[in-house]
């Protein structure tokens, strides 16, 4: 008999275990093994070299604080039977099962707008079919339709254990410490009030407050970041071009898999598509764009030599957006240089908008302790929350850097 009771040394966690045998069996899956070519932030690294962390990373390292959660909640006297704890360790281990190939940002391309939560939760099902059913509890809390809604808050609401882990992991890879959050704290300071639902408790309020913060620093400072959010667009449309091309009758050299979804007509996803997909990573894309970039189509082949060169276009920030006359000028001094005569496939302005903290969708309670829930935002001791209900908008201009000297 194998041992499935395995620990697993992480960089950021120290030593995870694995309690039960079926998340053994799901970690080793091909479905799950895939995330081992997925990258966590897409071509971050181009930004922070140390950004090369997977997917595979983050689902065990969330898994890891599921089941510390668990066990806080236990010691504050929450009952959670071990059917329930499996159930929730495995939600979250799988819950980044269906992202595609550098994560969010080829989700519409490949898929026609399919979220990875619907790839996801299509792959659960495929998988609960595999193991006889033994993934019907995680699928209910992943949907949130389990009776203790408490579940379905730690694996996805604006203070679950996705977030706890992505944070601490990508502050640790990037090396921008200001995402470095207090993970145990904030979990020793989780608990459950009377209508089973996810609080903090009281005196926990600085460390969430610390969180909300550091996240928020994150996505500015990493997630957002001009050249971040440069690299993810260029993405996008390397293979919006692609896909035009191909339609136009020209053939590009790419993967077997990666050129079933070019060709691929708009319609609902098959079981083809499915399958195909779960042998789709980051690879099958780096291969092509390596390929495209010697492309007879000057616009796809100047975007694929941006990324694997890392000369990437120039980039300008704003609060506002960019006038007419500026773009249009961009525009002009491109078609100039390059001798071309659509200079405006070149030139983009990118939209970035970020809310810190949702008080409408599932707000952060506090647990007083006379019982009483009080919201966040709302608390006598908040020293920052009332200041990140505000939506912040950023523009960024992308235009050739050739243009620029």
């Amino acid at each position: 008999m194998q041992n499935k009771l395995k620990i697993i040394n992480d960089p950021v966690h120290g030593f995870i275990k694995i309690p039960h045998e079926i998340l053994f069996d799901i970690i080793e899956h091909p479905y799950f093994q895939r995330l081992r070519r997925i990258g966590q932030t897409g071509l971050l690294n181009l930004i922070f070299p140390g950004a090369t962390h997977t997917r595979f990373h983050h689902a065990l390292g969330a898994m890891h604080l599921m089941f510390t959660a668990l066990e806080t909640l236990k010691q504050k006297g929450v009952k959670i039977s071990e059917e329930e704890e499996k159930g929730a360790m495995l939600a979250i281990l799988m819950h980044d099962i269906g992202h595609g190939p550098f994560s969010h940002a080829l989700e519409s391309m490949l898929m026609d707008d399919w979220h990875h939560e619907n790839l996801s939760l299509l792959l659960m099902n495929k998988l609960n079919d595999e193991f006889q059913g033994q993934l019907s509890v995680a699928i209910e809390m992943f949907q949130g339709k389990y009776h203790r809604k408490f579940f379905n808050q730690l694996i996805s609401s604006q203070l679950d254990v996705d977030r706890l882990d992505y944070l601490k992991r990508d502050s640790f890879f990037t090396g921008v410490s200001e995402g470095n959050i207090n993970t145990q704290r904030i979990i020793s300071m989780m608990n459950v009030c009377e209508e089973g639902e996810l609080v903090i408790d009281a005196k926990g309020i600085y460390s969430i407050e610390n969180f909300l913060t550091a996240r928020m620093f994150m996505y500015w400072q990493v997630y957002y970041h001009k050249t971040s959010a440069l690299a993810e667009y260029l993405l996008v449309k390397i293979l919006e071009r692609a896909k035009l091309l191909v339609s136009q009758g020209i053939n590009l050299p790419a993967t077997e898999n990666l050129k079933y979804f070019l060709y691929r007509e708009k319609s609902a996803a098959t079981d083809e598509d499915i399958e195909r997909f779960t042998r789709l990573d980051d690879n099958d894309i780096i291969h092509a764009m390596k390929e495209w970039q010697h492309s007879d189509d000057f616009i796809l082949s100047y975007w694929c030599a941006c990324v694997i060169g890392r000369n990437l276009p120039k980039t300008i920030i704003s609060s506002h957006p960019f006038d007419k006359e500026v773009i249009a000028e961009k525009i002009k001094k491109t078609n100039e240089f390059f001798g071309i005569g659509n200079g405006e496939a070149l030139v983009h302005e990118i939209k970035r908008k970020l809310l810190p903290y949702n008080t409408e969708k599932q707000p952060i309670y506090l647990l007083q302790k006379n019982g009483k829930k009080t919201r966040l935002h709302e608390s006598e001791d908040q020293l920052l929350s009332g200041l990140m209900v505000h939506k912040t908008t950023r523009y960024i201009l992308m235009f050739p850097r050739d243009i620029s000297r």
